[in-house]
């Protein structure tokens, strides 16, 4: 059995990881990971970690509910509990990422859980949290930076690789979900369904509008900001859909990664732009003679930024941030389609046909048209969306998990069926708004997309 500390020196090490999450289906987990932008309630400004009813004084609250700090030296950088862990963006974003479920009920449970506790400690901190992709009104010179040392280098890093890296980091929040697979194959066909549909899910889920008080001209400006991050280690990934793609590749593919760090004795390493591939021949620069551990490699598959990621499971990443219905729309818009096997095989009907061109450019153009954009099957991602949105359903009242009440996981797609049945996603509902109603004060939108 591998361990944290063992020295890689075989390629099945490298594989290993991914080998190790294949799982029975009847083992499979659900794991739901959600930002929240925190301000102060009195004048909206987003809180530094150290000022009294900051980010520090916040993290501490939490304990209150059974929440165990956890430490980088004396500071206290993130939390954990039943319900997973409680972490911390570059600029002080509140992240749960949750715990393995079984079903969508038990994630609905566990984020309202979390989120009553975030207003429970806000309220007596006097903040407050906000459901959007990107910060609205904030310029990146007026948000703090959160003391942990792998975001000192990603800092570093970022202007020198692209012009919205630093935006990624300090202005953006989103929704996540975490899926299992059963076995190399299972992961192919879900790495290239979930891949494919990736810009339908940013295009639902698009609410990132505003830009330092004023509309930016897209729908999911957060998406967008992928797109000039960081090219080496974001965007999709055309050899998911090429014969012979599975774990070998994916780790070719994370080998190519430049690095971030090494973590050595409690402090992180600047090893920016370095290779994974020196590392393992004992000629990183920083470290030389050195062999990367277990740990090393894990720690290096969480800095490849693709629109979906694999570690031991698959994670989906193209979601704004958002309100908390659509906390549980996320995962029961992938469980639905991957995790019943009928749903799996008519979404890949739906996109296998797809082009490479068609993939660039559905992610070229999606943030900015959202489900106005072109479907590669002919209408708009609106006549798409219903249609994935049936499969989806249908996946999930063939999984048939009921909670107590008798009602299944379909109606945690219910927000989704509005969106596409109307056309107007929440960025739309806001932006119309802003013309409207809030008469050009993008302030108003603190009392609408509160948690």
């Amino acid at each position: 059995m591998t361990t944290d500390h063992d020295l890689i020196e075989t390629r099945a090490q490298l594989i290993a990881p991914f080998e190790a999450g294949c799982k029975p289906a009847d083992a499979w987990r659900i794991g739901t990971e959600h930002e929240k932008f925190v301000y102060r309630l009195s004048d909206h400004a987003a809180p530094s970690y150290d000022e009294p009813g900051g980010i520090r004084d916040l993290l501490t609250g939490m304990e209150a509910f059974g929440w165990e700090p956890v430490r980088e030296g004396d500071t206290v950088i993130a939390l954990k509990g039943p319900d997973g862990a409680i972490s911390l963006e570059p600029a002080g974003q509140f992240e749960l990422s949750g715990a393995p479920l079984a079903d969508i009920h038990a994630t609905c449970a566990e984020s309202n859980r979390h989120l009553r506790q975030c207003r429970e400690v806000g309220e007596r901190l006097g903040l407050g949290f906000l459901g959007l992709g990107f910060w609205p009104d904030k310029r990146r010179d007026e948000l703090p930076v959160m003391p942990k040392g792998r975001y000192e280098i990603m800092r570093r890093h970022m202007p020198r690789v692209g012009g919205l890296g630093l935006d990624m980091m300090l202005r953006t929040c989103t929704i996540q979900t975490n899926l299992d697979y059963a076995s190399e194959a299972d992961m192919v066909m879900k790495f290239r369904v979930s891949m494919a549909l990736q810009p339908l899910a940013t295009a639902l889920f698009a609410n990132s509008p505003f830009t330092e008080g004023r509309p930016n001209g897209f729908k999911s400006f957060r998406s967008h900001i992928w797109t000039d991050t960081d090219p080496a280690r974001t965007g999709t990934l055309p050899f998911v859909f090429e014969d012979g793609f599975g774990f070998e590749r994916y780790a070719d593919y994370a080998l190519d990664v430049p690095m971030y760090f090494v973590f050595r004795d409690g402090k992180y390493i600047d090893a920016a732009g370095l290779s994974f591939r020196d590392f393992l021949a004992g000629k990183l620069s920083v470290l030389p003679g050195e062999l990367p551990r277990a740990s090393d490699w894990v720690d290096h598959l969480s800095t490849a930024f693709p629109e979906v990621r694999m570690k031991s499971y698959l994670e989906m990443r193209g979601a704004d941030g958002g309100r908390w219905d659509r906390i549980c729309a996320l995962p029961a818009l992938w469980v639905g389609l991957l995790y019943d096997a009928d749903a799996m095989a008519a979404a890949w009907d739906v996109c296998k046909r797809w082009t490479p061109a068609d993939h660039d450019r559905l992610r070229a153009e999606v943030p900015r048209l959202g489900l106005q954009a072109a479907s590669p099957n002919g209408g708009t991602l609106q006549d798409l969306a219903k249609q994935v949105l049936h499969i989806a359903d249908a996946g999930l009242a063939r999984r048939a998990r009921l909670n107590g009440a008798g009602d299944s996981e379909q109606g945690f797609l219910g927000v989704l069926h509005e969106i596409a049945d109307s056309g107007c996603t929440n960025a739309d509902r806001m932006l119309t708004a802003y013309e409207g109603e809030w008469g050009g004060d993008v302030s108003r939108l603190y009392a609408a997309e509160s948690y």
